[in-house]
């Protein structure tokens, strides 16, 4: 099989040749055509598979009525009890909303995700269960990475540390946690606990941090030392990290400089109504910064499609980045940065590598993130699983 004139990211054109669901060579233009059956791109970009470093496959309503947001407040707390009313009332179960956004999110070209599922003393590991389900139903189309997230707490939702060990043995691949003191009003007692779980199973950590200011750096730099105390370097991320853009540049860069060290990577969604992390200022101390779509049509926001060059574009446009090479930083977060993240080794567009691919009508990265066209081909493992947006039967 024969993709022709295809345009890579950094400007060169070839012909990818496959073979086995693999790309057996990147061939120069002037190659002579083959009796191969051709795929003539035109000249479009083509660009890796898009990656989602955070997503809750557990929590979308995709394929329900419209459910109107029920939170009467903006705390974290708020949305957390208004989320419990709507689960309740739920008329699919999670195995099939969850599948619709899977489906939605292929066809724009999301072939990588890692996705938190809740965990508590009321659902239990349901959850897990229903998104293990939509993992094996589409394990030959995309990764699904999975965090057992405590949404609840863990300590103000007694039992739910021995449910997040119980949900390590039984099939996700992270132990999450959410505000130690926003939440639980005890750091060393949350951060005891879900660096437990971590240490026992030989596993990462993707904790979310909503608090703000002088407090969630603290946390942050907590979170730091746990992290090369339990050899954990490389393996820890910090999810929203709001203190990092709420506080003076000085101590910004001052807790860059310790996340760096301990290798600690920070995911932005591109927040709409909280203060975004310092994304340059953090790659510039060598921190490694990835991008995540967070909700997406459920109880905590009516927004969202999981489109990554969309959510690129939001992040790209609430950092003010205006210049290509800002732009790159976008495109970087929602590709390359999100697959060292979650430590997918045989990813991007190389000879030998995997034929997985997205081709749209752009000239450059920066091109395809400020316009999102409209995905031309998603490509996984040679075959056309996508074209123009909607799935292949």
């Amino acid at each position: 099989m024969r993709y022709a004139n295809a345009r890579l990211p950094k400007g060169s054109q070839h012909h990818i040749e496959v073979e086995g669901g693999r790309i057996a060579a990147l061939l120069p233009i002037s190659a002579p055509p083959t009796g191969k059956d051709t795929i003539d791109l035109g000249g479009a970009l083509v660009l890796p598979p898009l990656v989602d470093g955070h997503i809750h496959l557990d929590k979308t309503l995709l394929g329900l009525p419209w459910v109107p947001n029920q939170a009467t407040g903006n705390r974290v707390a708020d949305r957390i009890e208004a989320e419990r009313k709507v689960r309740a009332s739920r008329t699919l179960p999670e195995t099939e909303t969850g599948s619709n956004l899977v489906r939605q999110i292929m066809a724009s070209g999301t072939l990588h995700m890692r996705t938190h599922v809740d965990v508590d003393n009321q659902l239990g590991l349901r959850n897990l269960h229903e998104i293990l389900k939509v993992r094996e139903r589409f394990r030959d189309l995309v990764t699904i990475e999975i965090v057992a997230f405590p949404q609840s707490g863990v300590l103000r939702s007694p039992g739910t540390a021995e449910l997040l060990d119980a949900a390590i043995r039984e099939g996700a691949d992270l132990v999450g946690g959410l505000d130690p003191v926003g939440i639980d009003g005890d750091l060393d007692g949350h951060l005891d606990a879900i660096f437990g779980v971590a240490e026992k199973h030989g596993i990462g950590v993707d904790i979310h941090l909503h608090d703000g200011g002088e407090s969630g750096i603290a946390q942050m730099l907590a979170i730091a030392q746990r992290s090369e105390a339990a050899g954990l370097q490389g393996k820890v991320a910090i999810s929203h990290a709001f203190a990092l853009g709420s506080v003076p540049t000085d101590s910004a860069a001052r807790t860059a400089d310790v996340l760096a060290k301990a290798r600690i990577a920070i995911m932005s969604h591109g927040p709409g109504g909280a203060t975004i992390p310092p994304l340059k200022l953090l790659k510039e101390h060598g921190v490694e910064v990835f991008g995540g779509s967070d909700n997406i049509r459920d109880a905590w926001s009516p927004f969202g499609n999981g489109d990554m060059l969309d959510r690129a574009m939001m992040i790209a446009y609430r950092a003010n980045f205006r210049h290509d090479h800002e732009l790159a930083l976008a495109f970087e977060m929602v590709t390359d940065a999100g697959a060292r993240v979650l430590g997918l080794a045989d990813y991007g567009l190389k000879a030998g590598g995997p034929a997985d691919f997205v081709a749209v009508e752009a000239e450059t990265p920066a091109e395809a993130v400020a316009t999102r066209p409209r995905r031309k081909l998603v490509v996984k493992a040679g075959r056309v699983i996508a074209r123009d947006g909607a799935l292949v039967p």
